[in-house]
This record gives structure tokens, C-alpha cells and sequence, in this order.
């Protein structure tokens, strides 16, 4: 059997790599070997695809190899997509515990939550978007808090947010499972 190529997930975040290491591991033929490198990416101001490409391109010419990057908005209907991919700013200034505060005044409190991978094969190339969404709403924190504001996010026909699932469960129908899963079955057909 020949060696797999290596794939370098440009992420610091152990819990990202952890979610996207148990969703590989369950597809025996994905052609690569993922390991990860913490980077300093430009984090530009725009939309979920202009965030993505711009962090994908800059980590692809730092490391002059195949890479993945992953950004992850969560946009709330009320505030017209906002915070969007400033989601983490946010969640910096407030808290998993007042981020629900965002939307006291609106009776709206649809959210959807947006996970933006791409994937660019050298320096030169053009990144690959893949993306994937999650309709939900925000609410107060439920659930045990391991990983950013999966406490809020209550997903749309379950009654559970991401905190009160297991792995297993949240893997199967995230944001990050969605936009994984295009990356995944674009990876395999290209080997």
C-alpha cells in the first residue's frame, strides 16, 4: 500500500482538531495523513468564503504544501447574519454565559451555524471552499461548556443544544460534519 500524503489542519484549537480527527477516522480510504500546525493567519474582515480563502492562501504559502483551514460564523437572523464569522470576538468580550444576551430585545432567536473549510493544495493554488450550515437558535447556556458557545446553540428539531450532546451525535449532523463531509468525499475522489 503505498504512504499517504500528509494534510496539514492549520488549526491551534484542540477541540477542532479533536471533532475533525473523529469524523475522519471514520473513512478508512481518506487518502491523507492529518497532522496540525498552530500558524499566524490573517483573520480579514468580509464573508464566511473571504475569511476562508484568505486564511487557507496564507497558510498554503507559509507551509508550501496541502493544507485545510476551518472558520466557524454563527449568524443570528435578528442582527441581519451578525456576528457572523466575528463570532469569536464576541464570545471573547462576553461569555458563553451573556452571549444569549445578544438577542434579549428580539423575539427572533434563529441562529445558524456556519462552518467554512477550505483546502488548498500548494502555494500557488486557489483554495476549495466547502460549507456547511446548521439552522438552530440561541438560548441560554444548557449543557456542559467543553467547546465555545456550544451551550447556546440549540439545534432545530432535536430540543438539545451541542453541549448537551455526545460527540457522536453532535458529529453527525454539525455545521463542522457538513462542511467536512464535502471536504472529505473531494479529497478521496481526487486520490
Amino acid at each position: 500500500m503505498a504512504a499517504r500524503k500528509q494534510l496539514v489542519f492549520v488549526t491551534g484549537n484542540a477541540n477542532k482538531l479533536r471533532e475533525v480527527q473523529q469524523i475522519l477516522q471514520k473513512t478508512p480510504d481518506f487518502p491523507f495523513t492529518l497532522t496540525n500546525k498552530a500558524l499566524d493567519v490573517p483573520e480579514v474582515q468580509g464573508t464566511t468564503i473571504d475569511v476562508a480563502k484568505a486564511k487557507c492562501r496564507s497558510a498554503a504559502r507559509q507551509l508550501n504544501g496541502p493544507v485545510i483551514t476551518e472558520d466557524t460564523a454563527l449568524c443570528f437572523s435578528a442582527l441581519g447574519g451578525l456576528p457572523g464569522p466575528y463570532i469569536k470576538d464576541f464570545l471573547g468580550q462576553l461569555g458563553v454565559d451573556r452571549l444569549h444576551l445578544l438577542l434579549a430585545g428580539f423575539e427572533d432567536k434563529k441562529a445558524t451555524a456556519v462552518c467554512t473549510f477550505a483546502y488548498c493544495e500548494s502555494a500557488e493554488a486557489e483554495p476549495i471552499v466547502f460549507e456547511g450550515k446548521t439552522e438552530g437558535r440561541l438560548v441560554e447556556p444548557r449543557g456542559q461548556n467543553r467547546f465555545g458557545w456550544d451551550p447556546c446553540m440549540e439545534v432545530e428539531g432535536t430540543g438539545k443544544t451541542y453541549a448537551e450532546m455526545d460527540s457522536d451525535e453532535k458529529n453527525k449532523l454539525s455545521h463542522r460534519y457538513k462542511a467536512l463531509d464535502q471536504l472529505r468525499d473531494y479529497l478521496t475522489k481526487q486520490a
